[in-house]
């Protein structure tokens, strides 16, 4: 059972981000520089329910944060499908409030895209792989579905985005699950040829991908190498000024909701 430490609405997105515009991460890596000043620009759109609990995770061997959110007139969202967010290397599901998440999502939904939830759980600084006996995507692919489940989501309709480490993450479950996900979009994903994800690109095949990347991030060249690498065209390969950080995504949030709510809103047949 998950011990509830908010309830509606009570991640606020008021103010940005603070400080330097956060990067997502990649350890070991040299990635640009953050830089201070502006976070993401944040609709003018309300959060729907919101809450943030802590919940034991068999698949990590601890209690984690785990955040949802619903579109502003949507209720508890019962019936929803689910888009799954992991969270960069700088970042946690405590931090999805001040990024305004909430927000995006109810702007995107009332500029036309298929409503649906977003559901995002802390998985450390492992890029979402097994560290022993912590298991970050075995987390993601076992028991967030489930605890999404209990909310009243709908866990059979199942999309999900992460930026850098996260967009890593992304893209390696997608792989190591093939045609579970509807979708997995990535921004700035923290690749390099080589990684287990160009390794396994072929696992792509039938999942659609969207790949976005600042024109001033230092992993765009690879960004670029792993969407000329995958067996499909991806169905957003975007490149436009920016930087590694959350003032660059959160301009290319509204695309990708757009493209998640469409790619999640066809029920299965």
């Amino acid at each position: 059972m998950g011990r509830t430490m908010s309830r509606r609405t009570v991640l606020t997105a008021a103010g940005g981000l603070a400080g330097a515009g956060l990067v997502g991460g990649l350890a070991a890596r040299q990635l640009s520089d953050p830089r201070p000043g502006t976070g993401p620009t944040l609709p003018d759109a309300p959060a729907g329910e919101e809450r943030l609990i802590r919940i034991a995770s068999a698949a990590r061997g601890r209690e984690v944060d785990f955040w949802t959110a619903v579109p502003d007139g949507y209720g508890d969202g019962r019936g929803l499908p689910v888009c799954l967010v992991l969270h960069g290397a700088s970042a946690t599901p405590r931090d999805f409030g001040r990024f305004g998440l909430a927000r995006f999502l109810t702007d995107a939904v009332r500029r036309g895209a298929p409503p649906f939830a977003l559901a995002g759980a802390a998985g450390g600084r492992l890029s979402w792989r097994a560290s022993g006996d912590d298991d970050p995507q075995r987390m993601v692919r076992e028991e967030v579905p489930i605890w999404c489940a209990r909310r009243g989501f709908d866990s059979s309709r199942v999309a999900v985005w992460g930026w850098s480490m996260g967009g890593f993450g992304a893209l390696l479950l997608a792989q190591a699950y093939p045609r579970w996900l509807r979708m997995a979009a990535a921004f700035s994903p923290a690749v390099r040829p080589g990684d287990a994800v160009f390794a396994g690109a072929e696992k792509l095949r039938g999942t659609p991908v969207g790949l976005w990347c600042g024109r001033q991030d230092n992993v765009l060249p690879d960004v670029r190498a792993l969407a000329r690498a995958l067996p499909e065209e991806p169905v957003r390969a975007a490149w436009a000024d920016g930087r590694h950080n959350f003032g660059y995504w959160g301009t290319v949030i509204p695309d990708a909701f757009a493209l998640l709510g469409g790619a999640l809103s066809p029920p299965r047949t």
